[in-house]
Order: structure tokens, then sequence, then C-alpha cells
């Protein structure tokens, strides 16, 4: 067994009545498998369970899983031979993993790394069932094929977004989109700097040059947005 699934069969991965419940809520496609299909599914499936900081898999890692996040958040990333992290994507409830998803496809290895940033609650399919529904299963593989392609296109906005646009706008674009509903950006300013493959010092001077203009205010261990429109205003044109 591959190292990722000695880590995710370290975590609850008992079948009960309600955790296939949850499952189907939060996936409901599941509900379109014919009878024989919810069969083989549910008689296969487990729930990992990580707790915030547990890695999922680490680079070359085998996958023997499609994974399925219930609950919790994960972010996939990969660290540069000097020890700089650069965000990729975040799979959050409801949500799988792409590169799970390429690796079961290609037979290869993870080209990054995933690690869970809150306690996450997982769907994990073998790999026997994932290739046994992707042939036997219309709504199954409709579900993968869809999912996958748009997982894509985020990627390659994502490749977009650090090849031409400059780190304000990303730093920026990052604020809006973490602030919750009072506007609070709960990350240090080293992960904010990990988020945009960026380093501290640089996420920092940024931070504090808005905070001086009124856009922000610095917290510690939070960034607390006052400007939406002026953060905004530095997108692009």
């Amino acid at each position: 067994m591959a190292e990722s699934d000695d880590r995710l069969s370290r975590g609850n991965i008992m079948r009960s009545a309600h955790q296939v419940e949850r499952w189907i809520e939060r996936f409901p496609l599941v509900r379109n498998f014919s009878a024989a299909h919810l069969q083989i599914a549910r008689g296969t499936v487990s729930f990992p369970v990580l707790e915030a900081g547990a890695i999922a898999y680490e680079l070359q890692d085998a996958c023997a899983n499609y994974l399925m996040c219930i609950d919790g958040r994960t972010r996939v990333f990969r660290m540069s031979e000097s020890g700089r992290e650069m965000l990729i994507y975040k799979v959050g409830a409801g949500g799988t993993c792409v590169l799970t998803t390429q690796c079961l496809l290609s037979g290869g290895g993870f080209p990054a790394q995933s690690v869970a940033e809150a306690r996450t609650e997982l769907a994990a399919l073998p790999a026997d069932t994932f290739r046994q529904l992707m042939r036997e299963s219309e709504a199954f593989r409709d579900f993968v094929l869809d999912d996958y392609t748009k997982l894509l296109s985020g990627m390659f906005d994502l490749v977009e977004e650090v090849a031409f646009a400059p780190l304000e706008q990303r730093l920026a674009r990052r604020l809006l989109v973490e602030a919750d509903a009072g506007g609070i950006v709960w990350k240090t300013h080293q992960q904010l700097a990990s988020d945009l493959g960026s380093v501290r010092e640089v996420i920092s001077r940024l931070l504090g040059e808005w905070a001086d203009s009124g856009l922000v205010e610095i917290r510690r261990g939070q960034v607390q947005v006052m400007d939406r429109a002026s953060l905004a205003a530095k997108g692009p044109n």
C-alpha cells in the first residue's frame, strides 16, 4: 500500500449508514447509480478523517483512491528546492482533487503535496472501484470528466495569474476571496506568502502600505479588509 493510503487508513475508515448518507447528500450523483453500482460503491467506499495539518499525500506518492471531500478543506501545493511553497488549489466540501483523478487515469504518482487545513472527512473509492464505475456507470463517468474539466480550467487560470498578474493584484484578489462575512482573513503574512508563492517580507511590505492607506487593518494572525472597492480596483482593468 502506498504511503498516502497508509496515512489515510490511520483515520476513521469505518462505514456506517450515517456516513454513507452524508456522502450521498454531499455528492447527489451517487443517487443516480444503478442498484448494482450503488452496492459496489457502498461496499468499497471508506471514510478517512484527516486532522488539521495531517498529510493527505506527498510528492511522488502512488494513488490508490479517488477522493471526494465531504467536509473540511485540503491545500495542494508544490515546494521549490529553496523551500518556497506555491499553492496550486484547495479542495473544500463537495469537491474532488484533480491530481487524484489525473493520477488514477494516467497511473503516475502525485506531482505535488496535499495537507489538511482543517479537520477533513473524505470519501475514498479504491482505484479498482473507480475504474469499474468509469467503465460501467455513465453518471459517474460524466461527473468525473465534467469535474476534471472544470478543475483543469481553474489550474490554467492559476498558471495565467502566476505568469502574468503582478503580485499586488494577486494579493488583493486573495484577500477578497479569503475574507469572511466580517471582512477578516484568518491568515498570517507567511500563510499568504505561501499561497502566492512569494516571501513573507514582500507580503508584509504590501500589507503595510495598504494599512497606511486605510485599505486593510493588520492584526495578529489576521488581516481585516476595510475597503473592498479599492482592493477590487487593483484587479485587471
